[in-house]
């Protein structure tokens, strides 16, 4: 019975795959996007002030392109601190209608750049039922990677924050995947583990204790977070239970949904805590919303979500757009879903249905398919290194150390690089998670090789100004211990890959404090 079960529920699953994006014309999917979005703000305060109303009207003109382009021209582009102090900072306040229709409900605690603290994004209801929506349809997708029918029978293993809201006033705030797992619908709600009670967990220690304490209970086929947190889990659960490995205690365990950060340097360590291969499905759930997730097999790309409650535009990351700390540019015009081309590195920009509009959310993406508006994230506006005109992104420093780790044999858990001054060149200065007894020196080089085949200006570059590479290895540990004391363990918090300005500071001094100076 239970494998019929199974098999018709992926019968179903087939049968339901979203048709109107596979077929439609991604222009006008964004075109029809924007005006709803447009119609439905257009009473807000910030529909009035900039005169929704009258964007509205070109929508009659019979140059389709006309109604896209007055949008543009009449709504300026916001970065978090323009949009936060003018506009979201008054629904905070119990404000409605402010950049979307009524209150807002819940606030997503969002990392912020290599420099900044915490962010406040607004999660309209709206928006909930989006994600929502975006989630069902990757799970429809996966019907694509043959997987056995009792597979989507079993529990999904979701490790993310607590559930357990803080009240702050009029409002809510959490990690997003809090607010998310506290509104999950009824119908998934046998599927989800750890269940109610281990998510309102505030405390990661405890929570993690718990899900590995319940582990044996649970029939889990799909795993659901961050790669640095589900790996430490795995890790606590096959040492406390003394296995080989994960699949001797969840047998059919089958995917592994991440985000948050590219997958490529925790692979090998994966690969150490599997009994088997299973697909690994990357998703792309930001706190502004969810923009993209992999929805066929054999490829590490993610298909744009382009008809579910946000409208993109895209900026060219390059020197004519940004200036050398990631800020863009005065005037710069930004591309339309049609006008992109595959290959390319652009900033993304976004209007939503939680009341962001024009906003520069921080992700650089590169399109690798452009008929099937498929992408993949290759950093953010301010996390990469561009000293002397090095332009190295995250992308490049996720495949080095990846590189590192097959030809040395280790593994490389976390890592982090800064940009230093020394008189007239430069540096760079890595950190590097790993317990493995590999020789500094030598990884240094081997880094430095890696990079020089995957960036050419890099390569350029380190013949001329940029002088001199700094390796320091250090205990995995202390990367999760910083993140612990300053309140970010656990849920979608990740470790910036690019130090600068007070965090690099705050990490020094933290580092000074454990080591007493002697690696510094």
């Amino acid at each position: 019975m239970a494998a019929f079960l199974g098999k018709l529920i992926k019968k179903g699953i087939k049968l339901r795959e979203s048709l109107e994006q596979k077929y439609g014309v991604p222009l006008d999917l964004q075109k029809n996007e924007l005006l709803k979005l447009l119609i439905a703000a257009q009473n807000t305060s910030f529909g009035r002030f900039y005169d929704f109303d009258q964007i509205l009207e070109d929508i009659k003109n019979p140059d389709h392109r006309k109604f896209l382009q007055t949008f543009r021209e009449n709504i300026p582009v916001h970065d978090y601190d323009s949009i936060f102090e003018q506009w979201w900072m008054r629904t905070r306040e119990g404000e409605p209608d402010v950049c979307w229709p009524g209150k807002v409900k819940y606030y997503a605690l969002s990392s912020g750049t290599s420099g900044d603290s915490s962010k406040f994004i607004p999660v309209s209801k709206t928006m909930l039922k989006s994600i929502t929506r975006t989630s069902v349809r990757q799970l429809l997708a996966l019907a694509r990677f043959d997987l056995p029918p009792e597979v989507f029978r079993k529990g999904a293993l979701m490790l993310g924050g607590s559930t357990k809201l803080r009240k702050k006033g009029f409002y809510y705030e959490a990690d997003l995947s809090g607010i998310t797992a506290s509104n999950i619908p009824f119908w998934f709600q046998h599927f989800y583990k750890p269940g109610k009670e281990i998510s309102r967990y505030e405390n990661w220690g405890e929570k993690l204790d718990k899900i590995t304490e319940k582990a044996p209970e649970w029939d889990i086929g799909f795993i659901v977070g961050v790669p640095s947190w589900i790996q430490i889990l795995l890790e606590k659960i096959i040492d406390h239970y003394h296995l080989k490995h994960i699949h001797e205690i969840w047998p059919g365990l089958s995917v592994f949904v991440h985000g948050g950060v590219s997958f490529e340097p925790y692979h090998n360590s994966f690969k150490k805590l599997l009994g088997r291969d299973i697909h690994f499905v990357e998703t792309y759930l930001a706190s502004e919303g969810f923009i993209a997730y992999q929805c066929r097999p054999g490829t590490s790309s993610m298909k744009m979500v382009l008809n579910n409650g946000i409208f993109y535009e895209f900026i060219p990351f390059d020197d004519d757009h940004f200036d050398a700390a990631g800020e863009p540019k005065p005037g710069i015009e930004t591309l339309l879903i049609d006008e992109v081309q595959e290959g390319k590195e652009y900033a993304l920009l976004i209007s939503t249905c939680a009341g962001a509009w024009r906003y520069l959310i921080g992700d650089v993406i590169k399109f690798t398919s452009t008929d099937e508006s498929e992408i993949v994230i290759t950093g953010r506006t301010k996390q990469f290194l561009s000293l002397c005109g090095e332009h190295m992104s995250i992308d490049n420093m996720n495949k080095a150390i990846k590189m590192v780790e097959e030809e040395m044999g280790c593994e490389i858990k976390e890592f982090t690089v800064t940009g230093l001054q020394e008189e007239t060149t430069f540096a760079h200065k890595w950190y590097i998670g790993c317990n493995d007894g590999i020789d500094s020196d030598t990884l240094k080089q081997k880094l430095d090789e890696k990079l020089k085949v995957l960036n050419d200006d890099y390569r350029t570059e380190r013949g001329y100004a940029l002088k001199n590479v700094y390796v320091q290895k250090l205990p995995v540990a202390l990367f999760y211990e910083w993140m612990r004391i300053n309140g970010k363990e656990g849920g979608q918090n990740k470790f910036p890959r690019v130090l600068k300005g007070q965090k690099l500071k705050d990490w020094e001094r933290f580092l000074n404090t454990k080591t007493n100076g002697s690696l510094i």
